[in-house]
């Protein structure tokens, strides 16, 4: 949701001493202020509450009157950007005891530790449920602190306070917390349940509170709650000057000095099966990239090497050469364009990755051949430093601004959908070019099938 904005006003005020908020949030970006939900008076600051991300990635809970009338921040830090955290927040001040009246829920687990702990009085009424608008997204007062996070399953359930459990449950195999897509929850008079399925800010609670968007675009994706897909990972991180990511952690650039050498690979990795992944090269020719696999993304990271550089890695490479063990052999075209499409199949069951250019594998490569590995760039020969193959992209020079755009199956390259999007019999995952069949993206549900 970088630089994007909704907004929504109540007509009416609703129950200020009781409420209930719920959603689902992937964040993108770490060590930033941004604001999650937003509810300022404007101009005078003598009303402020509000959700927001520090610096330190702790997550404050500010309710703010001329001075906090009630502020909570759990003493931990949230630096997940793989997976998907449920946050529940319960006010509902009538209550006696002072740590009932506002709660906290991660992940079907209640807070009990704070870095500060300041409880409302009780009976006290909250900014929050009244004729001031609310902001998802950024500070509402200005155009500042925006969110870099995914968020899904927005609840807003006026007069009831209700606990994680309304929303979510225990897997009873895995044991991790999951979503319940269809909560028995009620919304009162200013509820709503907004990003139900996908971008739409159509109210889907009976109450047809619909938001407006105020800045940026709604992106759509098929990253969710129940089927995590793969981005690149900003925790892995080289040595040297940083990149850019951006687009949910799904694009990757030089920094904007123009000149910096760049490394990312996938959050999820892959011990078996079959994937397909595509990346757009957005930026001018001349970009000496790599794209490919590897099992050694911390190690590349660390001593700022490229995608191909060890022997558990495997790239092909901008001049259509192919790239192992900083052994580079002729293999196909050129991928050196602004706006090619470069397909990855990794068949990792039999040991096989394959590369197309627009479409076209390269080599005449058959990603469906199975062990035959007809036309395969590589075999892949040993066995993964890290215990599973991760996709990865880099740019082994730093004379030119270089920017790639990632497709996991999210059916988009930034914020521009692809265009025609192709054929994925596993039904996982939206692609620009036809998915080889037995392969699917790269996601909780693609690991599973």
């Amino acid at each position: 949701m970088a630089n994007t904005s909704i907004r929504k006003t109540f007509s009416g005020n609703g129950n200020t001493k009781k409420w209930t908020l719920s959603w689902w949030e992937k964040k993108n970006k770490l060590g930033t202020v941004q604001r999650i939900f937003s509810c300022d008076e404007g101009g005078n600051n003598n009303h402020d509450d509000f959700f927001q991300w520090q610096t330190d990635d702790k997550l404050v809970m500010g309710f703010y009157d001329s001075g906090y009338y009630a502020n909570l921040t759990p003493d931990r830090n949230f630096r997940d950007t793989n997976g998907w955290y449920h946050f529940v927040f319960t006010w509902d001040t009538a209550q006696a005891t002072a740590s009932n009246r506002a709660k906290f829920y991660v992940n079907g687990v209640q807070e009990t530790s704070f870095a500060t702990e300041t409880y409302p009085s009780q009976n006290k009424d909250s900014f929050i449920n009244t004729t001031e608008p609310i902001e998802i997204g950024k500070r509402s007062d200005n155009d500042t602190q925006f969110l870099e996070s995914t968020l899904s399953h927005v609840h807003f359930c006026d007069g009831y306070a209700y606990a994680a459990s309304d929303f979510g449950s225990t897997d009873a195999t895995t044991g991790e917390w999951k979503i319940n897509t269809s909560p028995s929850v009620s919304y009162g008079t200013n509820g709503f349940w907004i990003f139900k399925d996908g971008n739409t800010i159509t109210d889907s609670s009976p109450n047809s509170n619909d938001w407006s968007s105020v800045s940026g675009t709604l992106t759509k994706t098929e990253d969710c709650p129940s089927n995590v897909f793969a981005t690149l990972n900003p925790l892995n991180l080289q040595t040297g000057t940083k990149p850019i990511y951006e687009n949910g952690n799904n694009s990757i650039a030089g920094s904007t000095d123009g000149g910096v050498y760049f490394y990312g690979a996938s959050t999820l990795g892959m011990t078996s099966g079959k994937y397909y992944a595509e990346f757009k090269i957005t930026s001018a020719s001349n970009n000496f990239q790599e794209i490919g696999v590897t099992g050694t993304p911390s190690e590349e990271a660390r001593n700022n090497k490229y995608i191909g550089y060890y022997s558990n890695s495997y790239a092909y490479n901008y001049d259509g050469n192919k790239l192992n063990n900083d052994s580079s052999t002729s293999y196909g075209d050129s991928i050196n364009s602004q706006n090619d499409i470069v397909g990855v199949a990794l068949d990792v069951t039999n040991k096989k990755v394959y590369f197309s250019k627009n479409g076209v594998w390269q080599n005449s490569g058959v990603p469906t051949s199975g062990s035959t590995g007809t036309g395969a760039a590589f075999t892949l020969s040993s066995t993964p430093v890290e215990n599973a193959y991760f996709f990865g992209i880099s740019s082994g020079n730093g004379t030119y601004m270089q920017t790639i755009q990632c497709n996991f199956g999210n059916g988009y390259f930034g914020t521009t959908a692809v265009s025609s999007a192709g054929t994925n019999a596993s039904g996982n995952g939206i692609f620009e070019y036809d998915v080889p069949s037995g392969y699917t993206a790269l996601s909780t549900k693609g690991l599973n099938l």
